[in-house]
């Protein structure tokens, strides 16, 4: 495998990922799914960080983390409150109890949309991606694409 490989995996990945996500009763929303899901996973790993602090982190642009975090406030997913040494800043922290959306998306399984990626319905063949697929996320994590930046 060489890094094109690798990075076209990581693409193959990613849409495999959004397609599995639960869209039922969600209306159009601003900014993409995977903004959004880097943004929490951002929060997740730095609680009480300024939009800035998120931009700086992610790479991603002012606008996207601010459309973010606000489609994560209305889901109840994080929440925000003025910083006590700077009332301009905003800070931002996962919500202290799992809102009902962020349930809804946990509990459904990839199967189906490995089944449809994989072009088959062998559950044994699904279940060892599965496994293949749960000893990569246990070792290449959200923190790896830190140390990747120093």
């Amino acid at each position: 495998m060489n890094g094109i490989d690798l990075f076209l995996l990581g693409r193959t990945l990613m849409k495999i990922g959004e397609e599995a996500l639960p869209t039922e009763g969600l209306a159009d929303q601003p900014g993409s799914v995977r903004t959004v899901l880097i943004v929490v996973s951002d929060v997740r790993a730095n609680p009480g960080s300024a939009i800035s602090e998120i931009v700086t982190r992610t790479g991603l642009p002012q606008s996207a983390v601010s459309a973010a975090v606000a489609r994560l406030r209305e889901a109840g997913a994080v929440i925000t409150e003025p910083d006590a040494r700077d009332r301009r800043r905003v800070l931002i922290r996962p919500a202290p109890e799992i809102s009902a959306r962020v349930e809804q998306v946990r509990a459904v399984s990839i199967d189906a949309a490995l089944a449809k990626a994989l072009d088959t319905s062998d559950p044994d063949l699904i279940a060892e991606v599965v496994t293949l697929l749960e000893g990569l996320a246990a070792r290449l994590t959200p923190r790896s694409l830190t140390r990747l930046r120093d």
